[in-house]
């Protein structure tokens, strides 16, 4: 019996074989679909970055992207015009593909949930952590990645950090995929020396509802994204019609049954 590819050697063959936004968001879902996905992203990330101003200039942040993968995060930074912009990957792959876009952008090939990444201490204004941390599965391992995000963050800095946050328990997929409860999320946030302030949601339609408590949600959703698996055309139809409607829902809903941005401070 073969032995598993670690998730180094998962993400590099991924990105080989698939890369772009669908390689980093569902392959299930097809690029269409994913395309839309990402619409959302951006506008949840600009919202974010909109809250942030009253606060924080971004011209003078200080920003480190973990996870970058195939830099749809390090553009939408570098669109902010922050003052400097620091990827990191443990996908070599990713990052050699990345280096020619963005020249200028120090990129980093590290395993966050390390004991030591070449982090520089307390250099860093805000630090995102985009659909990342729910992928480092080891407890152990992602007590470290939150520890490592706190050292390389300047007192009082900022983490922006997406995941799932369900009130249920914790849920894995195969090796690669752990959405955490909320309860500890928010005490691992603790232990390592943050201060969440606020969730914002991403999905309420258009992602998978894995936190939500309405009933045949799931189903509804599961039966949606057949039609989105067997069609590209079909993805972009279904993720046209749905975008306008997440739009609105996004800023009328305070907890979304999926995707959530959550704004912590570094203690």
């Amino acid at each position: 019996m073969s032995q598993a590819p670690t998730p180094r050697q998962y993400w590099q063959q991924r990105l080989e074989e698939n890369w772009g936004l669908h390689g980093v968001g569902s392959l299930a879902y097809g690029r269409r679909y994913n395309a839309w996905l990402y619409r959302v992203r951006r506008h949840a990330f600009r919202q974010i970055c909109a809250s942030l101003a009253s606060d924080l200039d971004l011209h003078k942040a200080r920003v480190l992207d973990v996870g970058c993968g195939t830099g749809f995060y390090l553009e939408q930074w570098r669109e902010q015009g922050v003052a400097s912009l620091t990827g990191l990957d443990f996908s070599s792959v990713a990052l050699e593909r990345l280096r020619p876009r963005f020249e200028g952008v120090e990129l980093l090939n590290a395993d966050l949930g390390d004991e030591a990444p070449p982090l520089p201490p307390a250099s860093f204004d805000i630090v995102s952590a985009f659909d990342v941390l729910f992928h480092i599965v080891d407890d152990t391992r992602y007590a470290n990645a939150l520890r490592n995000l706190h050292a390389a963050l300047a007192p009082g800095g900022l983490l922006l950090y997406s995941d799932n946050f369900i009130r249920a328990g914790a849920r894995r997929h195969l090796d690669y995929w752990k959405s955490r409860s909320l309860a500890d999320i928010e005490a691992a946030l603790d232990q390592a020396g943050f201060e969440l302030l606020t969730r914002k949601p991403v999905f309420v339609l258009m992602g998978s509802p894995v936190d939500s408590h309405v009933r045949g949600h799931a189903r509804l959703f599961d039966l949606a994204m057949r039609l989105v698996q067997r069609s590209e055309a079909a993805g972009y139809a279904l993720g046209a019609a749905l975008y306008p409607l997440e739009l609105v829902l996004r800023r009328i809903v305070r907890e979304g049954p999926s995707t959530e941005i959550a704004i912590c401070r570094k203690r």
